[in-house]
């Protein structure tokens, strides 16, 4: 398994529409994408403005067809205009343990 851990910043006033089209991107993410294991969206407690998403994939592959699927490309076109420009920081890392309660 593979995480793509997000860190980045929503341009002020921009909140709104940031949410709504990263929550369906995410929602498409599991519902469509046989590699997509969990999508999760936090904001930092102190910054609203402060977003980290923490995706889950089965391997490379299914990263890749992430890239690919409309619903990301849409997804795209909303982050080119509500996130602030040079804020996205994207790290890849092995999912090792997994627990829930």
């Amino acid at each position: 398994m593979i995480a793509l851990v997000v860190s980045l910043r929503v341009r002020p006033g921009c909140r709104e529409e940031f949410l709504t089209a990263i929550t369906a991107n995410a929602e498409a993410c599991v519902a469509d994408e046989p590699g997509c294991v969990s999508f999760d969206i936090t904001c930092d407690r102190e910054d609203e403005d402060h977003f980290f998403l923490y995706e889950v994939y089965r391997d490379q592959d299914a990263i890749d067809a992430h890239r690919q699927a409309p619903h990301f490309l849409a997804w795209r076109e909303v982050a080119a205009r509500v996130i602030e420009p040079g804020s996205q920081v994207n790290h890849l890392a092995d999912r090792l343990v997994h627990l829930t309660a």
